[in-house]
């Protein structure tokens, strides 16, 4: 076996000694330390099969293209100059070469080992949307986006409200959820349709435990709103880096979420996630608002909102309420969670963060400690935010909410349903 094995070791060496032309071509010069690569595209479309020959500096080499359309020859040395040839008969039917393209070109290399040339046959047409089909398309992004924003919006206005805490570890509430979320679905391998229900109890749960845990025995030490609010200050920073000590810093994403454009909408473009996402935003928020305004509960908690010190003395028990209202905030926070994890999409150690500052603003903007304010407020901010990029970049988006946020308060500093407090 032995002598067999070396007697095929020497064949293949003496093969390739006797046959340079081949050892220089398609898979071997991989192992060459320099090479020349590109794309062969026609209509913007990648072409496959098409055959580039590289000679120059006593070599030739070649590749066929593969379905990405792209093709890469390793040469043996940078020195000298490469001819880099589009072999125009080995094009597939429907590619053709324009009459006057440059099926040729002449390359040299520089300071980098790998030179990028590619051949582009014809031009991709050019799609131009107009001024209205381009509002229309992002007002209904923008509304998509204030629905998530006000989910958890809402739980942060309701915490506020009844307990004075303007909480800056919410965001990290709403990162948990989408983490719960993507635990469930990949991690434990349960049907996405089940684990974001799961994730939304997680979340509850979570808001219960630091309450239970965190918040009530600083409350009832009697330590103030700004302490407090340092000490949230703290809790994001803390659970912040914990999240990215479980998942790293990359982008995981959840199941489900490519999914094709919905047709026959003109120029607006929403999948079938998006669709399901502004249901499921309008149907909580619905059953909120029933909850707030039909429920003993809740109109317990907008007496607690209202004055604690008087719903206290009618016999309210106002850590029952505070208790109930972390629960339902959380909830809510880890629902927006996971759909702004497939409105981004991914899942981040940090998207909470990342919208920390919109949900601030969509509260002072509809009146602070107001549910409906809250509401009214993410959905203005997420139709700014989205429709603001028609005229500024799209990395400053955030920055044009906020202000506009600046100057409204500037006329109506209690916000749109907040009420005007007396002074002195």
């Amino acid at each position: 076996m032995r002598i067999l094995l070396g007697g095929l070791l020497a064949v293949v060496a003496l093969l390739g000694i006797a046959s340079p032309a081949v050892a220089a071509t398609d898979d071997a010069g991989e192992d060459f330390p320099f090479a020349i690569a590109g794309n062969v595209r026609t209509g913007g479309e990648p072409v496959e099969g098409a055959v580039v020959t590289v000679t120059g500096a006593d070599f030739e080499g070649e590749a066929t293209t593969e379905a990405n359309g792209s093709w890469r020859v390793g040469v043996p040395t940078k020195d000298g100059a490469y001819t880099v040839e589009l072999d125009a008969d080995s094009l597939p039917s429907g590619a053709s070469v324009p009459d006057g393209f440059e099926t040729s070109i002449e390359v040299e290399f520089g300071a980098t080992n790998t030179i990028t040339r590619n051949f582009t046959l014809e031009a991709a047409e050019r799609v131009t949307v107009g001024f209205w089909d381009q509002l229309a398309s992002r007002a209904v992004n923008g509304l998509n986006f204030g629905l998530m924003l006000a989910l958890a919006a809402i739980g942060l206005s309701l915490v506020f409200g009844t307990t004075g805490l303007s909480n800056f570890a919410h965001g990290e509430m709403v990162t948990f959820g989408a983490l719960a979320a993507l635990l469930f679905s990949v991690g434990l391998d349960v049907p996405i349709w089940i684990a974001i229900p799961l994730a939304v109890v997680a979340s509850a749960l979570f808001g219960l435990t630091m309450d239970a845990g965190l918040w009530r025995p600083l409350r009832r030490r009697g330590i103030g709103t700004v302490q407090l609010m340092i000490v949230s200050i703290g809790l994001s920073l803390a659970l912040r880096y914990v999240y990215q000590m479980f998942i790293g810093g990359g982008t995981q994403q959840l199941p489900g979420g490519a999914t094709a454009s919905i047709p026959g909408l003109g120029p607006i473009r929403l999948t079938w996630t998006d669709v399901i996402s502004m249901a499921v935003s309008v149907v909580v928020i619905a059953a909120f608002a029933w909850w707030l305004m039909r429920t003993r509960i809740g109109r317990a908690t907008r007496a607690v909102s209202d004055n604690p010190s008087l719903a206290a003395a009618s016999g309210i028990d106002v850590d029952a309420v505070v208790r109930v209202v972390w629960v339902v905030s959380a909830a809510l926070a880890g629902l927006s969670g996971v759909l702004w994890a497939y409105f981004r999409p991914g899942i981040k150690w940090d998207m909470g963060t990342s919208i920390l500052l919109l949900v601030f603003a969509a509260v002072t903007l509809g009146g602070l400690g107001t549910a409906f304010g809250a509401l009214v407020g993410s959905i203005i901010v997420g139709l700014l935010v989205e429709v603001s990029t028609l005229w500024i970049p799209s990395d400053l988006k955030y920055v044009g909410a906020l202000v506009v946020l600046i100057v409204i308060l500037l006329f109506r500093p209690q916000g749109i349903l907040g009420r005007r407090e007396r002074i002195g």
